[in-house]
């Protein structure tokens, strides 16, 4: 059955599969504005529902588009050159210091379409018409928004690090112990100690402590 075109009607879909099946059109109608707020842009399940929603959605590229995603996307280096390129082609991508709590899609002002929890094995989907409650979640995504960075402000703040380094970052954050941490990673107490203060120089930190925030704080750990 097509889905209603009457404003006041809200509707739970159940799975990506009906999502896309009955709201890509919704996407694909942006004639103005498309507003995304999303924990990684990799976040459906789905093989190639992204990619029929970017491709309805690319069919009007006069569109003003704008993404927000969580400081744990930057943890993610293939992420991270993904939304660089998004940026390069157009839409406004800002990433916001935690994580997004329920990942939302306003078209034109008209529609909201909010991810719920997964029931079942899949996830709901809300498709919101009721202009009332679209305009509220419009106005808490903007406020939202004016508290995130733009992705290249944000990324020139993270140092290059490796997978050891990220590690010990993770360590710190949680609290691990020296002895237990260097044993973890296979390397002398001394080594690793070593490490810690060359990251914390490298992270401008006061403490170890504040090291494992600013990690965190950066996505440079989960």
């Amino acid at each position: 059955m097509p889905m209603s075109t009457d404003l006041d009607q809200n509707v739970v879909l159940r799975g990506e599969r009906e999502l896309v099946e009955r709201a890509a059109p919704l996407f694909a109608d942006a004639r103005e504005e498309f507003v995304c707020a999303a924990a990684h842009p990799r976040t459906w399940a789905l093989p190639g529902a992204r990619e029929q929603i970017v491709a309805a959605r690319r069919a009007r590229p006069d569109v003003r588009v704008y993404k927000m995603y969580g400081s744990e996307v930057l943890a993610d280096d293939t992420a991270v050159r993904l939304l660089t390129d998004l940026a390069g082609r157009g839409p406004r991508v800002r990433i916001l210091d935690c994580p997004i709590p329920n990942e939302t899609i306003v078209v034109d002002r008209r529609v909201a379409v909010i991810a719920g929890k997964t029931r079942g094995g899949e996830r709901e989907f809300t498709v919101v018409r009721t202009p009332a409650v679209v305009s509220g979640i419009l106005t808490l995504f903007w406020a939202t928004w004016r508290n995130a960075v733009d992705l290249g402000d944000r990324t020139a703040e993270i140092p290059p690090l490796g997978d050891q380094s990220r590690t010990i970052l993770a360590l710190l954050a949680d609290g691990m112990k020296d002895e237990a941490a260097s044993r973890r990673l296979g390397i002398s107490l001394r080594t690793y100690r070593r490490r810690v203060a060359e990251l914390m120089e490298l992270l401008d930190a006061d403490s170890r402590f504040q090291a494992g925030l600013r990690a965190r704080s950066l996505g440079l750990v989960p």
